[in-house]
């Protein structure tokens, strides 16, 4: 089963279980993808689907601190539940931990040293967690073991 399919699935259960929160959220989704599909004119593949929901989930998270900032928890509320269901569809990211021995790992290949090899070392390592690891972590990490 596709990802696409099991969103779709997952839309019905919902409706059948009269859960909004899921349904609305599950909709939203649904409408994004297709509305990629028009704007491409291809069928997006479970990457593509992946990397949309990736990009909703990167909105609500921002949305979340931002109405944080301001001051509107009645905001914030609903912005984490459609969060927390993103989620549910996404792969489990990288930890701290795990994106440390890999970036050790690499510096250890490259023997790269010191905050100039900053870029070389992003270069390396970046591909390697596409969709595994947040990229500001990822330069996190990084910049703490060369510096």
């Amino acid at each position: 089963m596709t990802l696409k399919e099991r969103l779709q699935a997952d839309l019905k259960q919902a409706m059948k279980a009269q859960n909004q929160d899921e349904r609305d959220t599950l909709r939203l989704l649904l409408a994004a993808i297709k509305q990629a599909e028009v704007d491409q004119q291809v069928a997006l593949d479970d990457a593509g689907v992946e990397a949309l929901l990736r990009k909703q989930a990167k909105q609500r998270q921002e949305s979340i601190v931002a109405y944080g900032e301001a001051g509107r928890a009645d905001l914030v509320e609903p912005e984490q539940v459609e969060l927390e269901i993103i989620d549910r569809y996404l792969p489990q990211m990288m930890d701290r931990n795990e994106i440390e021995a890999l970036a050790r790992q690499v510096l250890a290949e490259l023997q790269a040293e010191g905050p100039g090899a900053m870029g070389v070392v992003m270069g390396r390592l970046m591909p390697q967690l596409k969709g595994k690891a947040d990229g500001r972590l990822v330069n996190e990490v990084v910049r703490e073991i060369l510096s």
